[in-house]
């Protein structure tokens, strides 16, 4: 949830912000009203409470003939209160709502517009000259690691088996994303893929991107779309020590998506997928020192694009392409030689205070007081960078380089066609 005091003080910005991700700025006249009813019913139940307590203390006091008259009063009083109370509850929960249905404020360099408004802050590499490339899942059926056709036997379409070498390049690949991670300071994790309601909520997933999630309706679960998830609500409700710098974890998790929406989109091979595994960094970090903190999970994912050796460039998202959570969000997208452009492998989002002000999520300041913390999230590795992979180091013979850092883990430096 956003700031209420950025709301009274600068209602402006937020619904600058609001437009420029192509969302109603009536919201914002809607959550203002909300909160001036409630702080008026706290203030009307508050008054009255303290004139219930005085009218209490006055017929204890009072003499046996003003006594009936001050019951009588004290009773009058005690039915008011209870009204205003009920007006309470109820103008919090319109509040609440309120407050819910508004996404975080844009930082402001972020670009105004939608998915093809992004802006391009960087490209790393050159695309190799290639005559006629194979596609991933033409490589990945050829060298046996992946197969769709027994996936959607078992399971349906966009499901798959990594097969024989396709296994042990996943695991490689997300083992040497832990290890990078581990080594500049992160806690490793592999947390439940089931989460409840109030966490999945508190992280922004159930707003507008609700039907992406699947949900267990048994037990009333929803199978997390990533590990920042479980990440977010590990401290729910907790006072953090940050006195010794950001706590940095990352996750390592299978993940789901119903992809719900995107009827006929990457249908061929593993690109768009309901089930999929990630390693994900997560953070927490005082406000002030957010953008800088995702500038390094930036870092981190640039030197893992390094080591998988792929061509790639960095994109500032368009406010109207990030998620209801995300301040903010810096996407790597490798270049795929079948498809002659860049597609997302990676992205992190600064998500500032909006997440762990749903989860109640805070840490003390220098004057020790509690406040609410910010959190930021950053993909380290993930089953579609096999794709990137397999593409980009095709050769003609209808092989595939192993980049180095995987060669030890695969166990060859060149991926064979099966006779």
């Amino acid at each position: 949830m956003i700031d209420l005091k950025l709301l009274r003080d600068n209602p402006d910005a937020v619904r600058r912000s609001q437009r420029s991700r192509g969302e109603d700025p009536a919201l914002v006249d809607a959550l203002l009203a909300a909160d001036a009813k409630r702080r008026a019913a706290i203030s009307a139940a508050d008054s009255l409470r303290a004139e219930l307590k005085t009218a209490s203390k006055n017929v204890g006091a009072a003499s046996p003939d003003e006594r009936p008259a001050l019951l009588g009063r004290a009773k009058e009083l005690a039915e008011q209160v209870k009204a205003a109370e009920a007006s309470q509850s109820e103008t919090e929960a319109t509040l609440t709502a309120a407050h819910m249905a508004i996404s975080n404020v844009v930082l402001a360099p972020v670009p105004a517009g939608g998915e093809d408004d992004f802006a391009v802050l960087d490209v790393v590499g050159e695309p190799a000259t290639m005559e006629k490339p194979k596609d991933h899942l033409e490589l990945g059926e050829s060298l046996g690691l992946i197969d769709m056709g027994r996936g959607a036997k078992v399971s349906g379409s966009r499901f798959y088996f990594l097969t024989g070498r396709g296994a042990l390049l996943q695991l490689g690949l997300l083992q040497l994303a832990l290890r990078l991670a581990v080594d500049n300071g992160f806690i490793p994790m592999i947390p439940p893929v089931l989460v409840r309601p109030e966490v999945m909520a508190g992280t922004g997933f159930l707003g507008s991107h609700a039907d992406e999630v699947y949900r267990v309706q048994a037990d009333d679960l929803y199978l997390v779309g990533t590990s920042e998830v479980p990440l977010a609500g590990y401290h729910a409700d907790e006072i953090l020590d940050l006195s010794a710098g950001p706590l940095r974890y990352v996750g390592w998790s299978s993940c789901f998506r119903r992809e719900a929406g995107s009827y006929g989109k990457d249908t061929r091979g593993i690109i768009r997928v309901h089930q999929f595994d990630k390693v994900e960094g997560f953070v927490y970090c005082p406000p002030d020192d957010a953008e800088a903190e995702h500038e390094r999970l930036l870092g981190w994912q640039r030197q893992m694009l390094a080591l998988i050796e792929v061509p790639y460039r960095v994109i500032d998202v368009a406010a109207g392409d990030l998620g209801s959570s995300a301040a903010r969000k810096f996407d790597c997208e490798a270049w795929l030689p079948t498809q002659g452009t860049y597609r997302e492998l990676t992205s992190t989002s600064n998500c500032t205070t909006f997440q762990a002000r749903r989860l109640a999520t805070r840490y003390r300041g220098d004057d020790g007081k509690p406040q609410i913390a910010a959190t930021l999230n950053g993909t380290l590795g993930t089953t579609r960078w096999l794709v990137s992979i397999l593409e980009n180091h095709q050769q003609p013979d209808g092989s595939v380089r192993v980049p180095e850092a995987l060669v030890p883990m695969v166990g060859t430096e060149v991926l064979e066609p099966e006779s």
